[in-house]
């Protein structure tokens, strides 16, 4: 079980770089198996779930070519619509196959998804969005099967708000007859590389990045070439990551427009943030206060960043009271940190912190989740003695070097094969 070794108490100074979006990227990927040819992307990030993504689209035919962090991908006419349970039970995100194939070939064969275990996550919005475009649906043997003469155009409501959701029904309305009015549409910036790319291919839409887009559907899509944006959730943890030491961290080739509501609330806690168009500084800061958050759908705090902002409120001044409103499980983190000394009382989705600098203290700890990993190496860079973080394969599907890049600042974060 691969793991990683924090030393704690070095100060992190220096200047590093946002990698490309993780949550773009996966999307981006499966958008190309809406038309035949070389589609190439750059910016792509080397990730285990990237890695994943390279997987299925090659068992549906297709070839990928990966090289530093560029990505080729040649679609060739299908040789299967299955999305095999070997694969997509690694990662729910395969999930968005779905719509691509449904809407391009007519049929989909896709197993139930895995993933992180942060909560149910169910597809059923996924499902009824496809349906009301006219696929018919059903379940069988732990697989969504799905077939439609022709996709057309209807209104489609959101009863929640769902990223995924609303990238599978985008993907499909591209190729579907008539228009699809998407409301109640998710808003974060993900959604709009989606729509850029897809509007590069020739597809039309409008509305991206609002509650509602309209896709007007067009008879075929042709590939292109596109670089994804940042990644938004990992520069907020190199953030927070210079912050919890007190020292001056600058991130660069970000979107800081991307993570207003971090800004917001780091600002509040007394951090000074300054920021540019592609870079975000933190300054030294020896002490703060307990803030309060609460997560919810962008432009609201991101549910990826609740985990790594509690370890950091660990060493506020006061009570913090974050509260989770999008994950029912995203607090398996707090049991971790309180092994490292921190005063944290979960009750359900709200989590009371009470925190007090220098109250951690190494110790072994266990990955749960994503975000959850980057929220222990974030504690031990403050913890006393050696933190040992364990079952890091969770980190290396979000992060790309994440301990390279903090190394580079100061830290001392080795990694452990076993």
């Amino acid at each position: 079980m691969d793991s990683v070794l924090v030393k704690g108490g070095r100060v992190l100074n220096g200047e590093v770089e946002a990698s490309g979006a993780k949550n773009s990227a996966l999307p981006l990927m499966f958008a190309t198996l809406l038309a035949e040819g070389d589609h190439v992307f750059h910016n792509t990030p080397r990730l285990k779930d990237i890695q994943s993504t390279c997987e299925l689209l090659n068992l549906f035919g297709c070839q990928t070519q990966h090289d530093g962090h560029l990505l080729k991908i040649k679609v060739n006419k299908l040789k299967t619509r299955e999305a095999h349970y070997d694969v997509v039970r690694k990662m729910r995100a395969s999930i968005l196959c779905l719509g691509p194939l449904i809407a391009k070939y007519g049929e989909a064969h896709v197993s139930l998804p895995g993933g992180c275990a942060i909560g149910t996550r169910p597809i059923d919005l996924h499902l009824e969005a496809i349906k009301a475009l006219g696929a018919e649906i059903r379940m069988e043997n732990g697989y969504v099967v799905a077939h439609a003469k022709k996709l057309k155009g209807a209104n489609v409501l959101f009863e929640t708000t769902t990223v995924g959701g609303t990238e599978n029904i985008l993907m499909a309305a591209c190729l579907a007859e008539g228009e699809t009015r998407i409301e109640n549409a998710a808003k974060e910036p993900e959604i709009v590389d989606l729509a850029n790319y897809l509007i590069k291919m020739g597809a039309k839409i409008k509305g991206a990045g609002t509650s509602i887009i309209t896709v007007e559907g067009v008879s075929t899509l042709k590939p292109a070439e596109h670089e994804i944006i940042a990644d938004r959730i990992e520069a907020g943890t190199l953030l927070i990551a210079g912050a919890i030491t007190g020292g001056e961290v600058t991130v660069k080739k970000c979107r800081p427009d991307h993570l207003p509501a971090l800004i917001e609330k780091m600002r509040e806690a007394g951090f000074k943030i300054s920021q540019e168009a592609t870079t975000m500084t933190v300054h030294k800061c020896s002490s703060w206060s307990g803030v309060d958050v609460t997560t919810a759908p962008h432009p609201a705090f991101p549910t990826d960043l609740q985990a790594q902002f509690m370890a950091l409120m660990t060493q506020a001044d006061g009570t913090s009271v974050i509260t989770e409103t999008i994950f029912e499980n995203r607090f398996m983190h707090v049991q971790e940190l309180v092994r490292l000394g921190a005063d944290i009382t979960p009750k359900t989705r709200v989590a009371v912190v009470r925190g007090k600098k220098g109250c951690l203290q190494g110790a072994p700890v266990m990955a749960t989740d994503l975000r959850a990993s980057a929220s222990l190496v974030i504690a031990g860079l403050v913890a006393s003695g050696e933190t040992q973080v364990n079952r890091i394969y969770h980190l290396d599907r979000g992060y790309e070097r994440l301990e390279d890049k903090l190394n580079g600042l100061g830290a001392s974060v080795i990694r452990k094969n076993t």
